[in-house]
C-alpha cells in the first residue's frame, strides 16, 4: 500500500529475469528486455486462444515453456463467457505466493479489523469443486477447479478449520455433494461459510430444509463471516440477510481467480477491493474503448484514473504474459489502489451501441428490487435484434425468491435505472428511436438451476452467465419457460 510502484516494477523485473530461459522467454528475448516500455512493444497482448498451443504441450508433459518451474495444476475456468472449457496453468509458486497468501491476508485484514473475531473458535465450510487426473503424453497433470486445486493442496493447520472431508469436497457429483455436506454441517460450530454465492444459497436452503428451521443462526449461532467472490453479490445481498439476520454478520469479497489472487477486500463497510500487488502479478490497464484496436495502448499502474473502465491484463508467476483475462474493472481510490470488479470483456451487451455491462445490470435490478419488494435470485439479458420498422430491445429471463409486488413498475424502475447510469443506453432508448423498453420473462423455480444441470455446469466455480452480445443464452433457457 505503501511504495506500490515500486513493488510492481520489482516483480516486472523478477518475473522477466526468472523466465529468461523458457521457451517463450528465448522467443521474445527476455534477456534484453530491462523496461517496461520494451516489454509492450515486444510482447502482443494474449488471450488464451494465443496460449494454448503452449499450456497443451504443458498438460501433455513438457515443461519449461512459459515458466520455469515444472506445473502439473491446471485450473479449469467456469466457461462464463464461453462453453469450451480452458485450463490454465497453476505453478508451485503462484500457488504459495498468489493464491494461499492472498488467503492468509484475507482473514488478516479481516481480524485486523474486527479485532473480537471468533472466526478460529469453529469451523469454515468450503464448498469446493472437483478435479481429474489426465493420462497424456509423457507426463501426469491434474485439472479441475481452482477450488479444488487450492483445497487438494492447503497445509494441514489450514485443513484443521475447514469441512467438510476432503473426499466429499472434491466429489464431483454436484446434488450427491449438497446433500452429503448439508448432513454433515449440521451438527458442527460454523463459524464462517466461503465460495460462490449462488451455490451456498443452495447448501444453506438444504440445511434449513433438514433441521426444519427459519434461518442459519438457528442452526449455527457463532457464524459470523462469508467469504465471496466470482459473482457480484449485489443480487444475492437481500437473499443473505434473509438466510442469515444478524447486523454482526460480516461480508468479504475477495477477487481470486483461475489466474491469480488479485483483490481483498480490507474495509468492511465498503464495497471496493483493495488491489494486491505483491503476489507475484505485473498488471497493465486498458482501457475499454482500445478493446478492439489493432495496436492498443496499456497504461501502468501509476497511470490510470478514478472511475475509468479498465480491462485487466497480467503477467504472472504461473506463465501467463501480458493476458487478458476478461474481466473489467475500474478504480475507486488511487491512495491505496482500490478496485471494483464492473463485468466481463465479453458479458456485455453492445447490439445497438449501448454498451450495458454487468455492473449497470446489477445495480439496475438492486434498485427495481428495492422499490418492488423484490428478491432477484439469478437473471440472465441479452438482445433482441432489429425486426423490419420494429425497434430493438434488451430480453431478461429472471428468476425471483421472490417476486416484485408491482411487475411493470419492476420494469419502469430497471429501464429508468439503466438510463441513469448509462448514456449510451439512454441514448438509445430516447424515443424507443433503437431500443424499446425492456422485455422481461419470469422464470418458474428452479429454471437455472435446472439449465446450469443441462450443461454440466453445476457447482465449483461455475456461474449463470449474466449478459451476452448475442442470443445464445436466451435461446437455450427460453424452451425450459415452457416445459
Amino acid at each position: 500500500m505503501k511504495y506500490p510502484h515500486e513493488v510492481q516494477e520489482e516483480w516486472f523485473h523478477s518475473l522477466i529475469t526468472t523466465a529468461q530461459a523458457t521457451v517463450w522467454g528465448r522467443k521474445y528475448g527476455y534477456e534484453s528486455i530491462d523496461t517496461i516500455d520494451t516489454f509492450k512493444e515486444r510482447i502482443p497482448i494474449q488471450d488464451y486462444n494465443s496460449l494454448k498451443p503452449y499450456i497443451d504441450r504443458m498438460i501433455a508433459g513438457e515443461q519449461n515453456l512459459l515458466w520455469p518451474s515444472d506445473i502439473k495444476w491446471f485450473a479449469k475456468s467456469s466457461g462464463t463467457t464461453a462453453d469450451r472449457s480452458k485450463f490454465i496453468p497453476v505453478s508451485e509458486e503462484a500457488l504459495e505466493d498468489c493464491h494461499f497468501q492472498g488467503g492468509k491476508d484475507l482473514l488478516t485484514i479481516y481480524c485486523h479489523n474486527k479485532p473480537d473475531a471468533k472466526v478460529f473458535t469453529g469451523k469454515g465450510v468450503v464448498l469446493g469443486g472437483s478435479h481429474k487426473i489426465n493420462q497424456e503424453g509423457n507426463g501426469e497433470s491434474i485439472s479441475g477447479d481452482l477450488s479444488a486445486i487450492l483445497i487438494r493442496n492447503l497445509p494441514f493447520w489450514a485443513e484443521m478449520y475447514r469441512i467438510p472431508d476432503l473426499e466429499t469436497t472434491l466429489n464431483p457429483n454436484f446434488e450427491e455433494k449438497i446433500e452429503r455436506v448439508a448432513h454433515l454441517v449440521i451438527q458442527e460450530n460454523v463459524t464462517n461459510l466461503s465460495g460462490v454465492p449462488t451455490w451456498n444459497v443452495v447448501l444453506a436452503k438444504r440445511v434449513l430444509e433438514i433441521t426444519k428451521k427459519d434461518h442459519l443462526l438457528e442452526v449455527w449461532p457463532n457464524l459470523e463471516l462469508y467469504l465471496h467472490g466470482g459473482v457480484s453479490f449485489k443480487p444475492y445481498k437481500e437473499q443473505f440477510k434473509k438466510l442469515i439476520p444478524s447486523d454482526n454478520m460480516y461480508y468479504l469479497e475477495n477477487y481470486n481467480a483461475s489466474e491469480g489472487y488479485f483483490g481483498i477486500q480490507d474495509r468492511l463497510d465498503a464495497d471496493d477491493l483493495l488491489l494486491m500487488l505483491d503476489y507475484g502479478v505485473y498488471y497493465e490497464f486498458l482501457p475499454v474503448e482500445q478493446l478492439h484496436d489493432e495496436h492498443p495502448k496499456t497504461l501502468s499502474l501509476d497511470q490510470v484514473e478514478l472511475h475509468k473502465q479498465y480491462a485487466l491484463i497480467i503477467s504472472t508467476n504461473a506463465g501467463l504474459w501480458r493476458y487478458m483475462i476478461g474481466d473489467t474493472i475500474k478504480f475507486t481510490t488511487l491512495n491505496p489502489y482500490r478496485i471494483q470488479i464492473t463485468g466481463r470483456t465479453k458479458q456485455y451487451i453492445n447490439a445497438f451501441g449501448e454498451e450495458l455491462i454487468v455492473d449497470n445490470a446489477d445495480s439496475g435490478l438492486e434498485e427495481a428490487c428495492r422499490l418492488t419488494d423484490a428478491l432477484v435470485k439469478d437473471y440472465t439479458a441479452g438482445p433482441v435484434y432489429f425486426n423490419g420498422n420494429e425497434a430493438g430491445a434488451h430480453e431478461w429471463i429472471i428468476e425471483f425468491e421472490r417476486e416484485p409486488n408491482d411487475i411493470p413498475r419492476f420494469k419502469q424502475v430497471l429501464d429508468e435505472k439503466l438510463r441513469e447510469l448509462n448514456s449510451d443506453y439512454d441514448a438509445k432508448r430516447f424515443r424507443n428511436l433503437a431500443l424499446k423498453e425492456p422485455i422481461i420473462h419470469i422464470a418458474p423455480p428452479g429454471i437455472f438451476y435446472q439449465w446450469m444441470k443441462s450443461r454440466g455446469k453445476l457447482g465449483g466455480q461455475n456461474k449463470v452467465p449474466r449478459l451476452a452480445n448475442d442470443r445464445t443464452y436466451l435461446d437455450s433457457v427460453l424452451p425450459l419457460l415452457k416445459l
